[in-house]
């Protein structure tokens, strides 16, 4: 593929618009953004407030911990760092510079001001809408279909902006449907470095740190601790385990960011932290390095992109797929290495399902780069599994395209029972 080739500035513009910093988990930062925006429509501190969020939101805010609000978790606590602290044009890193007294002043909002949570069903798997009010002033702002798109903006009853929303609908975006397996492993093959190593050098960066923050320090399970101390340390068991570590530390408060994929910083994670453990025990040279991980990164955006950005699915199974694409690559392997490692990888773990955002999701990436890994190692002794296996087709491409209607279609009423489950487990 050279850079004639339409399909070569796109690959590139969508590892542009993915790998984006985030600090955080990606739900409960959307709707700080949505909050911190919200409020400087409205220009002053409001009196009340009123959250409402789709039941995949939900989901995913309820159970996890807002970084920099001293370990609150919930709706009304992302919201309230928003107001309180948020600068929106920071937009996923939107609550990454709050002072000790914001933190004091945050606990002291959600103590003081009313915050209502609403659960709305417009047949948008993404939605949140943020409402403040102060006397007789007003404002509202709604993000719908990915993190940081705003398609609608109120301020005392005006509309100041408002854009069509249908269901996946990433308007404004590099159209992803552009991506297939053999493009990808054309465009990692000859793409110029010079055209990816910023964006994949911060992630490397980024989210090498906080793996390494997890191992260091007590977050959530401490899954990787757990496997290291009883598995050993070679090499397949680290990249299992800083994975583990990274998402641990993400879930549980560390005030680091990462470099998302798809929208999530643990599916960021996942497809960078085991293929740079891999390049290093390897001694892969920064260019193999770089070209393992653009191949991870748009395996795993080819995958999700079929799915949704939020799914009963669980994002981490097409990130440790990715993975295993990539330290396929790392190991030798040529294209078929890769789609078949990426088909094996699916066969074996396509039934996790996501319950939210929480410490669990470490141990779900563990297994979804053990089975990225099992599937190369599989496809390198000559077993794979084959079409009409399950949900296996022939080919790679015939096989994403399973899981996609698996996970977006096949996955809906899972996913309202499993938020229905969350819901009446305790509050937002």
């Amino acid at each position: 593929m050279d850079k004639t080739d339409i399909r070569y500035q796109a690959y590139i513009d969508i590892l542009k618009e993915e790998l984006i910093p985030a600090m955080g988990c990606t739900e409960p930062i959307a709707l700080a953004y949505a909050a911190a925006s919200a409020r400087e429509l409205l220009g002053c501190m409001p009196e009340r407030v009123k959250v409402e969020a789709s039941g995949s939101i939900i989901k995913n805010v309820k159970s996890v911990i807002v970084p920099n609000t001293g370990h609150l978790k919930g709706i009304a606590a992302a919201a309230a760092a928003g107001i309180i602290a948020g600068k929106a044009e920071k937009q996923l890193e939107v609550i990454s510079q709050v002072s000790p007294e914001q933190e004091t002043a945050i606990r002291e909002f959600l103590q003081q001001t009313p915050i209502e949570v609403e659960h709305i069903d417009n047949q948008i798997t993404f939605d949140i809408m943020v409402s403040l009010f102060c006397g007789n002033d007003s404002s509202k702002v709604r993000i719908a279909n990915y993190h940081t798109n705003i398609v609608y903006q109120e301020k005392n009853g005006r509309t100041l902006l408002s854009l069509p929303v249908a269901e996946e609908n990433e308007e404004g975006l590099t159209d992803r449907t552009i991506l297939d397996m053999e493009g990808i492993w054309d465009f990692i093959n000859s793409v110029e470095i010079s055209d990816i190593e910023e964006i994949l050098d911060r992630q490397a960066a980024y989210n090498m740190a906080i793996a390494r923050e997890g191992m260091k320090n007590d977050y959530g399970a401490n899954i990787g601790k757990v496997l290291l101390d009883s598995c050993g340390e070679s090499v397949r068991i680290r990249a299992k385990a800083l994975a583990a570590a990274g998402s641990d530390a993400r879930m549980n408060g560390c005030e680091l960011p990462v470099i998302i994929n798809s929208g999530s910083g643990n599916q960021g994670i996942t497809v960078s932290v085991p293929v740079l453990v891999y390049a290093e025990e390897k001694k892969s040279t920064r260019e193999q390095t770089l070209r393992a991980l653009a191949l991870s990164n748009l395996c795993a955006i080819h995958q999700k992109s079929l799915i949704g950005r939020l799914s009963a699915y669980c994002g981490a199974v097409n990130a440790g797929a990715g993975a295993g694409a990539g330290i396929a690559y790392l190991c030798g392997g040529g294209f078929q290495e890769v789609a078949h490692t990426v088909v094996n990888a699916l066969a074996v773990v396509s039934g996790i399902v996501c319950d939210g955002a929480k410490a669990s999701c470490a141990a779900k990436i563990a297994a979804a780069v053990d089975a990225g890994l099992l599937g190369y190692h599989m496809y390198q002794r000559g077993q794979q599994f084959y079409g009409g296996d399950g949900i296996v087709t022939k080919g790679v491409e015939g096989t994403i395209k399973n899981v996609g209607r698996l996970g977006k279609d096949g996955m809906q009423q899972t996913n309202e029972e499993i938020i229905q489950i969350m819901v009446g487990a305790g509050s937002c």
